[in-house]
Parts: C-alpha cells; sequence; structure tokens
C-alpha cells in the first residue's frame, strides 16, 4: 500500500543511524500496519479508512517519530557515556603517573650517602646503638623514599669465611616500612652500604615507578579501546562504517577519527550491511 510506505518513509525521514537497523524497523512497521488495514477491510471499513485509522491507532507521525527519536538518542548517550569513560581513564591514569613520579623526583634529592654518614657519624666508636634507633625509625616513617636501614656489626660481616656463614649472619638492629607489595611490577628497591671499623649501614631505597607506568598504560589501554568502540558506534549510526575504518580507528585512535573526517562522506566505501 503506497499511502502506509509514504507514511513510514516520512517518519523516518529524519532519523540517523544505522541504515540495516532503520530498514529492518520499517519492515516491521509497514507490515504491522499492513496486518490492521486488513483486519479494519474485514470490518467494512474502506481501504482509505482503515489506513486512516491504522495510523492513527499506531500513535500518529509525531508521535512515532518521537519514540524512535528516543531510541536513536538512547543510543546516542550510551555512546556518549563510553567517550566519557574513556577520557576519565586516560586522564587518571596521566594524573596518577605525574603525581608518582613528582613524588618519585623529590625522593631523588634525599642523598643516601649523607644519610648513611651522619648514622656512622652518631655511633662514632661506640658500641651502643640506642643512640641512632630513635634516628633510624624516624628517617624510615618519614622518607618515602627509605624501605629499611639496618645496622651491622663490622667484624662478624668480615670474618665470614663463607657465603653460607655470611647468611646466617643477622643485623643488629633493622627498621623497615610496611609496604603493600614488594612485586617488581609495583615497587623496585635498590641498595646502599656504607662502614667504618665499627659498623656497616645498609640502606634500601624503594621506587613506584613501575607502578606509575602500569597504572599510566592501563589507563591508555582502557582509554584506547573505549575511544574504538565509541568511534565504531558513531559511524556506524552516521551509516558510513565498514571494516577498513575499523581498523583504522583501532590502529590509530583519535588519529584515524580525524581521518575520517578528512574523507568526507563522497569518499567513504559503501556502509556493510
Amino acid at each position: 500500500m503506497k499511502q502506509i510506505e509514504t507514511f513510514v518513509e516520512s517518519v523516518y525521514s529524519n532519523t540517523s543511524g544505522s541504515r540495516k537497523e532503520i530498514k529492518e524497523l520499517k519492515s516491521e512497521m509497514i507490515s504491522h500496519l499492513t496486518e490492521a488495514v486488513h483486519e479494519l477491510k474485514l470490518e467494512g471499513k474502506s481501504e482509505k479508512e482503515a489506513i486512516e485509522i491504522a495510523i492513527e491507532r499506531f500513535g500518529g507521525e509525531l508521535e512515532i517519530q518521537s519514540i524512535i527519536s528516543g531510541l536513536f538518542e538512547v543510543q546516542r548517550t550510551f555512546a556518549k557515556k563510553i567517550l566519557y569513560v574513556a577520557i576519565a581513564f586516560l586522564l587518571t591514569g596521566i594524573v596518577t603517573f605525574g603525581l608518582i613520579y613528582l613524588n618519585e623526583v623529590k625522593k631523588e634529592l634525599l642523598r643516601e650517602d649523607l644519610v648513611m654518614s651522619t648514622i656512622l657519624n652518631r655511633l662514632g666508636e661506640s658500641k651502643d646503638i640506642d643512640k641512632v634507633k630513635g634516628y633510624m625509625q624516624e628517617l624510615v616513617e618519614k622518607s618515602p623514599a627509605i624501605y629499611d636501614i639496618s645496622l651491622w656489626d663490622h667484624e662478624k660481616i668480615f670474618s665470614a669465611s663463607s657465603n653460607e656463614e655470611f647468611q646466617k649472619i643477622k643485623p643488629e638492629f633493622l627498621v623497615r616500612k610496611d609496604v603493600f607489595t614488594t612485586n617488581s611490577n609495583v615497587v623496585v628497591t635498590t641498595g646502599y652500604s656504607l662502614g667504618n671499623n665499627i659498623w656497616n649501614v645498609n640502606l634500601t631505597y624503594i621506587s613506584y615507578r613501575p607502578l606509575a607506568d602500569n597504572i599510566l598504560l592501563l589507563g591508555i589501554l582502557i582509554y584506547w579501546v573505549l575511544f574504538t568502540i565509541w568511534a565504531i558506534i558513531n559511524v556506524y549510526h552516521q551509516r558510513r562504517l565498514n571494516i577498513g575504518w575499523i581498523i583504522v580507528f583501532a590502529l590509530f585512535n583519535i588519529a584515524g577519527y580525524f581521518i575520517y573526517h578528512l574523507k568526507g562522506k563522497r569518499n567513504i566505501p559503501k556502509t556493510i550491511r
């Protein structure tokens, strides 16, 4: 029925979205309206009356357009949310990386040789380690760079005749901060040592740069995937999607989407159905 087809075309005339999806919706609407017209004609209505009644019962052109526009608006809103989440992950990764990196830069200002020599100077030739315990504990507690400081008996270390004997030696005093993990993918530690004829001081630095790198990488990865999904959905609703653009978005991300806009509609291959 030409009038029904014309009506359905007018309903979808200003609707943007997937060509395939719109075509399926058109076919379904035509089918419902045609069936309704057939039932009305069996009741004794003329074809013209049946068509008018069927359309009126269906909700009218403006109401149907509103419903259809609402459906596609939900899809566009969903796509926007994906884009916002993608940007949020990227910014979170960058900001977190920056904060951790700046903190690591501050750590480098602490000179390990100065810390260890201060401990040795306070001890002097004395065997009394109580005079430095508080200082060592304060250093570990207040300095984000220091993982632990240990005090070793110099004579015991150099009297060890084998590696087995050396492994059995325990520090005279050790203070260490609690960290949530020592996994090398999260933190790295670097050891330093300084001594005199009485004592050896070992200091271990801790760095969270691997954690910063992993957070940044994860943020970029999640952003990359979500932005690609957003670009695919957006182009799909513009009826311009094909496998080539999917590959471009996946490989080049925002640069690929910029290229997509530069190409223009006339140079875009036919939409995959």
